[in-house]
């Protein structure tokens, strides 16, 4: 064996494999693989191998379409035949809400270049004769649809690695994982030892021991999916060598497609098995678990009335293997915080379709520190101390049991909570305020009132508990507010050193002592990699203040562009140590002078100051910055006061008409003012020239920042796209994240936040389109669940855009 090599990937699945492909194909030919038992073992042997495009995350369509597009060239790129068969799939709709959601995916796959199809109940039927159609309103036609033969996928990506001159090596078992003073890391195995810049964890359902050899924990539960595959019929024997389209039936929660003369069913059963939960067994690779039909039941008769022929004969096999599972189904995937060359691939419950685009991402992200696509939604650093092994568990059950769900665009599910709340959760439940998680923590959404729905309903459309936002909105334009805001990520920045170093991070400047100022922080490409607000305390002292999603991942960026010489910076994070209460409106001044002796007028405390205010029995660190766009003030309060200052604000207010109000009512709020969000709005694919914040870009920074070189060829040529506010003519329904934004027959744009505006009483989509169409005025349309709406560009912001109120 080999001992040395540019990088070790951990794991001989379609995904290992993948990576080591996509890795030579980069020009990384140096580079080994290890499997502890044979390729394919794990997961990948025993996959059903279905290749759907559907999606309703518009980069997992991304990553999907790449996988297929990719498999159905590799024989003959590689030299290795493989059975692909690319059938076409008919997902079932048995509800109008259903219906929506294919509509929704349907404008995505269409600016994707996947042509998904519409079909009514008859058109059904003559794409697949074997299928009743009683009930059903609609299906959507993936052509792109099929299933590959997961053992020849994944050898043929191993050959292909292999041809460039990457090294394979099965029945290698790794034992140690070490990172040496030099900066590499040693590996150490049952055949020896070898060294690496780079090391790639892709060990599938064993991701989580590999993990835990260098020091760290992945949220990573097993559970057991079944499928069974019939004995030949007739029918099908009959069909020669045409193949019937793959059927997914979602809202009964299985899929049956042909397997040669033969039907194989799956079903995403609710009674979701869990295994191993005290350890993976040493020995267990090419293995199953035990038959357990009798869960499946009532799936095999609901398939069984749906296509007949499937109960027509007998079950040959049943096969019941291992799928390990993320807390939402989607995969880790992205660098190790702390151990910098280190890589996660692994949790792939969806891994025969996911492999192709997941080796591209993982490879790129290797070779060149970022990879083309933001892959937020999977990346590893995504989850937070509180995702333990109990939060897994339970969130990993719940996911399986809505394999199949809606993708609505606001849904709260309630397993693994509460995992992380707020002293002031209990006030707020008492009030009948209901709640959602964001990176752990329960944030209140809404406050219903009397005859408003106790919990949010879910749908496509603009729903019932919108009258409980409007009212929070009112409150927050013509009364006074107030919203607990826990988890937001806080960094202390202090040292000598620590303003230069920040100004060399930022795309714009550091605001002065007492002063706060929005910044962003970008990739050498100039693409945002995060947005933070940054408060200079004096006497190089600054709080870098985040998203609650953000807080590994933004750590992990400050610490590795931390100075390898000796310098004069130190990074705290202060995340647990402070509460926040947002405190909003015409009489937030009023109200709030009440409670502390320092000035709080313009003059004293203009707009983007930052003061250390006594309240209650305590201080507060408090900003004149907010999320809605009106005069207030966040307040950032030692934890163990956070419920005495919330009562103190509410019993100051109760005369002034004071309201609570949610993360629904925010949301609705910071669309008005085009104010961007984290990861929706602003994503690494996305600089900010194209997201319209040139104001906050310093091009002729002296001492240069991160990014800067790649904004100035960019501002030269003018960017591709532009962030815009459009005023849609909608009708029931809002416009989604990831709606298309059409001019004629043409997509031009993509909508990545809406909603409904209660202050200006308008539909609002925020959306990137082309530059030559960013100008006010400008008329375009957006697809909302299968409707082109008129929508006009606006001028940001849409509301107060002198920001008159806000300096109020």
């Amino acid at each position: 064996m080999k001992t040395q090599a540019q990088v070790v990937v951990i794991g001989g699945g379609a995904v290992g494999c993948s990576a080591l492909y996509h890795l030579t194909e980069l020009g990384v030919r140096d580079c080994v693989l290890l499997e502890r038992d044979e390729l394919t073992a794990g997961s990948t042997w025993h996959a059903a191998g279905n290749c759907p495009n559907f999606s309703t995350s518009w980069n997992l369509i991304k990553l999907q379409r790449h996988s297929t597009r990719l498999y159905a060239s590799l024989a003959e790129r590689v030299g290795y035949d493989i059975n692909y068969h690319i059938t076409g799939s008919i997902r079932l709709a048995h509800t109008e809400e259903r219906v929506d959601e294919f509509r929704h995916v349907v404008s995505q796959g269409r600016a994707q270049g996947i042509e998904f199809e519409m079909l009514s109940p008859a058109e059904i039927a003559a794409r697949h004769p074997f299928l009743k159609t009683d009930g059903l309103r609609a299906g959507l036609y993936d052509p792109h649809d099929g299933d590959i033969d997961p053992a020849q996928l994944t050898q043929a990506l191993a050959k292909g690695a292999r041809d460039r001159g990457a090294e394979i090596y099965r029945n290698t078992r790794v034992t140690a994982i070490e990172r040496l003073p030099s900066g590499e890391w040693s590996i150490t195995t049952t055949r020896g030892t070898i060294r690496a810049a780079s090391v790639i964890n892709a060990a599938g359902y064993r991701g989580g021991e590999v993990a835990a050899l260098v020091g760290q924990y992945l949220p990573i539960v097993t559970l057991s999916h079944q499928y069974l595959v019939t004995e030949d019929i007739p029918e099908l024997v009959a069909l020669g060598a045409a193949r019937l389209p793959l059927i997914r039936d979602p809202d009964v929660s299985y899929y049956l497609r042909q397997e040669r003369q033969g039907l194989l069913l799956g079903p995403y059963e609710w009674q979701a098995t869990p295994h191993w939960l005290g350890g993976i067994p040493e020995e267990f690779a090419n293995q199953l678990f035990d038959d357990d039909v009798g869960r499946l039941e009532s799936y095999i008769e609901a398939a069984c009335a749906r296509v007949p022929i499937l109960g027509s004969v007998g079950v040959k096999t049943v096969i019941n293997g291992p799928i390990p599972y993320a807390p939402d189904g989607n995969p880790l995937i992205g660098p190790a915080p702390g151990l910098p060359g280190f890589f996660h691939c692994c949790a792939f419950t969806f891994g025969i379709v996911q492999a192709g685009g997941a080796g591209k991402v993982i490879a790129e992200w290797v070779a060149s520190g970022q990879p083309e696509w933001d892959m937020w939604p999977l990346d590893s650093r995504r989850y937070l101390e509180f995702a333990n092994h109990r939060f897994t568990h339970a969130k990993a059950v719940e996911t399986y049991q809505y394999e199949y769900g809606i993708g609505y665009p606001a849904e709260e599910r309630p397993a693994g909570r509460p995992a992380k709340a707020s002293p002031v959760y209990a006030r707020l439940k008492s009030k009948g305020a209901v709640f959602g998680a964001r990176g752990g923590w329960e944030r209140a959404v809404f406050f219903p009132a009397a005859g408003d729905p106790t919990k949010p309903e879910v749908s496509f459309r603009r729903p019932a508990w919108h009258a409980a936002i409007a009212r929070e909105c009112e409150a927050v334009a013509e009364r006074v507010a107030v919203l607990d805001l826990p988890g937001f990520t806080k960094f202390e920045v202090t040292g000598p050193d620590a303003a230069p170093w920040i100004d060399g991070m930022v795309t714009g400047s550091v605001p002065r002592p007492g002063r706060t100022a929005l910044n962003y922080f970008c990739a050498p490409n100039g693409g945002i990699v995060t947005e933070m607000t940054i408060t200079n305390l004096g006497e190089g002292r600054f709080w870098l203040i985040s998203a609650v999603a953000g807080e590994r991942h933004d750590e992990h960026w400050l610490r590795e562009h931390l100075p390898t010489s000796p310098v004069a910076v130190r990074i705290d994070n202060l995340s647990a140590r402070f509460g926040t209460l947002v405190v909003v409106g015409p009489r937030s001044r009023e109200l709030l002078q009440q409670l502390t002796p320092a000035r709080l007028d313009n003059e004293a405390f203009p707009w983007l100051a930052v003061r250390t205010i006594e309240i209650g029995y305590t201080t507060a660190l408090a900003l004149r910055v907010n999320y809605v766009g009106e005069l207030g003030w966040e307040l950032h309060v030692p934890v163990e006061h956070m419920l005495s200052v919330y009562d103190l604000v509410w019993e100051a207010g109760e005369k002034l008409g004071i309201h609570d109000y949610g993360l629904y009512s925010m949301d609705s709020l910071r669309l008005e003012k085009c104010y961007r969000a984290w990861k929706g709005d602003l994503t690494t694919e996305y600089t900010p020239l194209m997201a319209s914040l040139d104001r906050f870009v310093k091009l002729d920074k002296s001492g240069g920042f991160i990014g800067q070189a790649a904004l100035r060829r960019e501002a030269a040529a003018g960017p591709r796209e532009r962030f815009v506010p459009l005023i849609v003519d909608a009708d029931d329904a809002d416009a989604a994240a990831v709606s298309i934004v059409y001019l004629g027959g043409d997509p031009v744009g993509l909508v990545t936040s809406g909603g409904y505006g209660y202050r200006i009483r308008k539909s609002i989509a925020l959306a990137y389109v082309r530059s030559d169409l960013a100008a006010p005025g400008t008329a375009l349309e957006i697809e909302i669940l299968g409707s082109r709406r008129r929508a006009v560009v606006g001028r940001e912001p849409l509301y107060d855009p002198d920001n008159l109120r806000l300096r109020g």
